[in-house]
Parts: structure tokens; sequence; C-alpha cells
């Protein structure tokens, strides 16, 4: 009887901007032909023209690429909508084939043959690939938003330090710097001098305009007197610092509108996807976005297990000659780990003024574990293995979460 990987042919393929290599293989480590073709559908049918050659009967095509959401997502998407069978190549695999020899190489060719042969060697522990327009989209949005957030941070601190050489008591005006409110005054008034002559009720108007009536005359009190006691802050080239503070509130402005108009498009896409990730305790959309771009369509893993396996939440065995233990893995899915880590940090907040747990389930399960002995981190780390399960059956069954009836809090608390 024939092993079941003799029925396959193995193309591997090393992926880049504008042209990928493909290198197929046999089962008996054979390479057969060395493919390079560009980057686009149109000569996608030329290749499995040429890897169709060394189909023997009853044999069948299996594609492993490294990168199925970025340079490798048109050929995945090809080769699936044509029912190929396509897998996922981890990258850190494939380069520690590479470096497994003794004379190390590094070209396309020779990366596309490594990525054969750890097809075929792990043909059946490597994930297929499943690529899907709504997953796919929904990561790109959120890796836009992420980006307008890191923007907005670099341009509220270059905001901050204009402000503090204009008006040295600025932060006393408003909790945020890019409100609109204190957009508003930052562009009409960049500097005190601007203030020379505005009246009282002036300001307040200006204010109650721009802030929706929120603002009154006690705001406009504080600014006037505020830049009184600060003194005479105008230097020479003033009207230069004057035209940095207008572009960085225009800036600000305007990637505001830009992570609007992202958060809209999540949340259409959120929609359309049916989750309810948002009815427990912390998930708001835009969390739930990241989880879920993260995850991508839930039905890749079998069980929970798998899922926590891929956070990066299953302890790996470190011994050798019957000494050792298990360790925490720095592996899996880094950016979902850190998403739960933010999320299971939350559950065992406390409020503010009265101190209430804002999960009062996992707060309790959160203090069994110090009782027990546990480290805050250890404790930490079994609230996202539990948080795992929990948005497992969510995602899985498309359900709300329902905080458990009083009588079995205590129960899974324990």
């Amino acid at each position: 009887m024939k092993h079941h990987k003799q029925q396959f042919i193995y193309v591997g393929v090393d992926l880049h901007k504008r042209t990928h290599t493909a290198v197929v293989i046999n089962c008996w480590n054979e390479k057969l032909e060395v493919i390079e073709f560009e980057n686009k559908p149109s000569a996608f049918s030329a290749v499995i023209t040429k890897v169709k050659k060394h189909v023997k009967e009853g044999m069948t095509v299996v594609f492993g690429l490294e990168d199925v959401g970025g340079y490798g997502r048109s050929l995945a998407v090809y080769l699936v909508e044509n029912h190929f069978l396509v897998k996922e190549v981890n990258a850190a695999l494939s380069n520690w084939k590479r470096r497994s020899y003794a004379m190390t190489e590094k070209h396309d060719s020779w990366d596309a043959e490594n990525i054969a042969k750890l097809l075929l060697d792990e043909l059946d522990r490597l994930p297929t690939a499943q690529p899907q327009d709504d997953y796919w989209i929904l990561k790109q949005l959120v890796m836009r938003r992420y980006s307008l957030r890191d923007t907005l941070v670099m341009l509220k601190n270059q905001l901050h330090t204009q402000l503090s050489y204009n008006y040295p008591s600025y932060s006393k005006f408003f909790s945020e710097v890019d409100g609109a409110t204190a957009l508003a005054v930052w562009h009409e008034y960049p500097s005190p001098y601007l203030l020379e002559g505005v009246t009282l009720e002036d300001l307040t108007t200006f204010l109650r305009e721009n802030s929706r009536n929120t603002c009154s005359t006690k705001k406009a009190t504080l600014i006037l007197e505020s830049v009184q006691a600060d003194g005479d802050t105008k230097r020479k080239g003033q009207e230069y610092r004057d035209f940095l503070v207008r572009s960085l509130v225009n800036q600000v402005r305007d990637v505001h509108r830009e992570m609007n108009d992202v958060e809209d498009n999540i949340r259409d896409i959120m929609e359309k996807l049916d989750f309810k990730l948002n009815t427990f305790t912390g998930i708001d959309t835009v969390t739930a976005s990241a989880i879920v771009a993260e995850i991508g369509d839930i039905s890749r893993f079998s069980s929970a297990d798998k899922l926590a396996k891929y956070a990066g939440l299953t302890p790996s065995q470190m011994s050798s000659g019957g000494r050792g233990k298990d360790r925490n893995q720095r592996q899996g899915n880094r950016a979902l780990n850190k998403i739960l880590w933010g999320l299971a940090v939350r559950q065992v907040q406390t409020a503010r003024t009265s101190k209430k747990p804002l999960n009062p389930l996992f707060y309790a399960y959160y203090e069994k574990r110090l009782s027990e002995g546990k480290k805050k981190k250890q404790a930490i780390i079994c609230i996202m293995r539990r948080l795992v399960s929990i948005l497992y059956s969510m995602m899985r069954n498309k359900s709300e979460y329902r905080v458990p009836p009083m009588p079995e809090l205590a129960a899974i608390a324990s």
C-alpha cells in the first residue's frame, strides 16, 4: 500500500511583490522544476500548466505559501478558487529549514525549495489556507486604523510641544488637546497675543458655538485669566509658530475624519459578519474587530484549545533527560495575545469611585488564583485562557454573552 504522501506533487512558492518563484518536488524530495512568474492573475494559469506536466494519474497538487494575506494573496485566492489544496507555511519554519543545512544559501529558488520540503514533511500539520475577502478586508481596515492612531499620537505630541511655548497653562483649558472645542481655540487663537481685545462675551460665544453649548463663561474666564497670569509669550518669528499650530490642528482634524470613516467601514463589516463580541464586558467595536481580524474564520480551529495554542497561551514542554518543566511560550499570534492580555486586565479592574469590579465573575476568579499562590501575571494568563473559550463559543455560534445565573457564578469562579 502506498503512503498517502505519494499521491501529491509538492509546490513551494517564494513570494515577492512583483515576481514569485515556485519549485516543484515529488514525495522523494526530487526537484522537478523551477518556475518564475509575475505576481498577476494573468500569469497564474501558465504556472498551473507547467506544474500539471509532473502530475501522474491518481495524483494531485498541493501548494505551500508563506504569506496568503500579503504578496501571496492573489495567488492563494486564485488557487483556492480553482480547487487546489493550499497550505500556509510559517515563515519561521522555512527560515529554520534553510538554516538547518551545514552550508546555508539565500536565493529565491532555494527558499522555494525549502518551502516545498517543509510542505512534504509537515503536510498533515500545516493549516489549510482559506483566504476570505471579508476577513482580509477587515484586517486591512484594522491595520489602517492602527496606522492612523499612531499618526494621531505623533501629531498630538507635536501640538503639545508648540502649545507649551505659546500657552504655558494650556493643559488647564481642556481635558483633551485634540477635542473639537480645543482644536477650534488653537486654530483661531494659536498664540495668546491674538486674544488681545477679545472680550469675555466674545470668547464665551465662540466657545459655545464650537462646543454645542457645553462650554460656558466659566471656561472663557479661565482661559483669559490664565493667559494674563502667564505673561507675554510673543517672540520674534511668532507668525511662523502660529502657522505650525494651525497646520498641526488641520492635520489632526483630517486624521480624526479619516479614523471616523475607517471605523464606519469596520462597523459595516462587523455587522455583515454578525459577531456579537461587543456584548462581552470590556469589548467595544474596535476591540471586537481587532480580535476577529487576528482570528479570521473561526472554523479554522476545531476547538478552543487550538485557538489558545494559536494565541500562544499553551505551555511548551522544556525538558531533557527526564528533567524540566512546562514554560509559557513566546510563539503564536503575538498581536492576538496582546489584545487578550489587555482584555484580561480590564476584567479585573475596579471602578475609580465605587471600587466595584467591572466584571465580578473574573475578579473573583483572579482573587482565587492569587490566593492559591499564583503571581499576578500568571493569574492574568489564566483569565486569558478562559476568555479564549468564551470568545471561541461566541464566534462559533454567533451568540451574545450572557452572565451566568448567580448560583453558577461560584462554581465557574472555582
